[in-house]
């Protein structure tokens, strides 16, 4: 090495032993980084000094304790190294004890962190108030060890809730589990069950952990209450498939037949109407296949119905002039009402019935019964008035009549000899019961057309 170069500083060296250093030119000291309690070099003295080998001190109570050797520096150089490892130290308490009021970390961490500092501090190479961070360490220790049961505390209540839902949940589905399950409905049941599930993973991700031993038993629960459930819609959805399997068998052989009445045309629709009642009855196939299989269904229906609208287009195209036909014999026998000659008023009535039926059936059926009503009207007023003619010459129905008239005739001329008898006589009352009596017979010959 030239006389030109200048040789590398050398750091010190904790002390004892003595470890000779090489020469060096000391660098200029950078100032300590601030600290929650540093020691200023105008304060080093009293807690440590530099021996004339370079050894440094500190005090401790009423001792003196060596920390390092700085030989190659001045006293001030060496004190200022050791006053900087002191204000690391400061720094770290400092820090622990802003961080536990900030309460931005957990009691245990910091004890954790506090315990293992105290470590750092007890016989470190530093110069500085050892004994007064010690003092703050414990009582910050202290402080951590009451926010640490309490800690502990609320973990263990945080722990009994989560343990409470997570039972509440593995019971919810053990309810679920435990019913007829033959009779529930699965959609339904599906989504409780489902629901359940993202629960469990909801509060196994955000909750806290549970002891293992617990945790694998609530697990254990669920996953078999859930593989009961399983089971059971397997089940269900296996029978549900047979059924559907079986109505769509019967439906296909439905389709079959009603397709088959297509020759028939509008005559296959009673037929029709029959496969369709067998129809409602064939049950279930699954949404989607009874859509399909009923649009074949009902296209063979539409067919036949087809079928039939255009046989009655046809037929009421042939009816229109047999109706108006019956519309004309209806004027026509409008004059059998204002025929006063029973016989003759028959007669004309006969004929234009004759007629009516030589005309045929009409189509639409509705019109054909229309007409017929009207021609039943005046059938019917022809009737009654038959009736109320034969009533008044029937021979049986005269000689009753004409037997009550003389009996009536015979107590007129009696009352109207006791009336006379009376008013000769001058008996009001009797004249009174007399003229009552004769008057009711006379009304009632009167009846009787005498």
């Amino acid at each position: 090495m030239s006389e030109a170069e200048t040789p590398k500083p050398t750091p010190p060296v904790p002390a004892p032993p003595r470890v000779p250093m090489p020469p060096r030119t000391p660098a200029v000291v950078a100032a300590p980084a601030a600290s929650a309690s540093p020691v200023a070099a105008a304060d080093s003295a009293d807690w440590g000094r530099v021996a004339d080998d370079g050894t440094v001190e500190v005090r401790e109570g009423d001792d003196w304790r060596a920390v390092g050797q700085y030989p190659d520096g001045t006293p001030e150089e060496a004190l200022a190294y050791f006053v900087r490892k002191f204000d690391d130290l400061a720094f770290k308490v400092h820090t622990l004890e802003q961080r536990h009021q900030s309460g931005g970390a957990s009691a245990g961490d910091l004890t954790s962190q506090a315990t293992k500092l105290v470590g750092e501090i007890t016989g470190a190479a530093a110069v500085g108030d050892l004994a007064s961070l010690q003092t703050r360490l414990s009582t910050l220790t202290e402080t951590l060890s009451e926010a640490r049961e309490a800690e502990v505390k609320q973990a263990k209540e945080l722990l009994d809730a989560a343990i409470a839902e997570r039972t509440l949940v593995v019971e919810s589905i053990e309810e679920i589990a435990a019913r007829d399950l033959s009779k529930v409905q699965w959609k339904q049941v599906t989504e409780e069950v489902s629901t359940l599930f993202d629960t469990w993973q909801a509060q196994q991700q955000t909750g806290p952990r549970l002891p293992k031993g617990i945790s694998q038993q609530l697990w254990k629960r669920f996953r078999d209450a859930r593989a009961v459930v399983d089971k059971g819609r397997r089940a269900f959805y296996a029978e549900l498939d047979e059924t559907h399997k079986a109505s769509r068998d019967r439906k296909n052989a439905l389709i079959e037949r009603a397709e088959a009445l297509a020759p028939k045309g509008s005559d296959g629709i009673p037929a029709y109407r029959g496969l369709l009642d067998d129809w409602k009855a064939a049950g279930r196939a699954g949404r989607k296949a009874d859509d399909a299989l009923w649009a074949r269904f009902k296209a063979a229906g539409d067919a036949l119905y087809a079928a039939r609208a255009e046989q009655s287009a046809a037929e009421e195209a042939e009816s229109a002039p047999k109706i108006e036909a019956r519309k004309a014999l209806l004027e026509e026998a409008k004059a059998v009402a204002d025929e006063s000659n029973l016989k003759q008023a028959r007669a004309m009535l006969t004929k234009i019935q004759r007629q009516w039926d030589e005309v045929g059936r009409i189509f639409p059926r509705d019109q054909e019964r229309t007409l017929d009503d009207k021609l039943r009207v005046i059938e019917q007023g022809l009737k009654s008035r038959e009736e109320v003619d034969w009533k008044r010459n029937n021979p049986e129905t005269k000689a009753r009549a004409n037997d009550m008239s003389q009996q009536l005739q015979d107590a007129i001329d009696k009352l109207e000899t006791e009336l006379a008898a009376a008013e000769k006589a001058g008996d009001k009352k009797a004249i009174k019961e007399a003229a009552d009596a004769l008057e009711a017979r006379r009304a009632w010959l009167g009846a009787l057309g005498g």
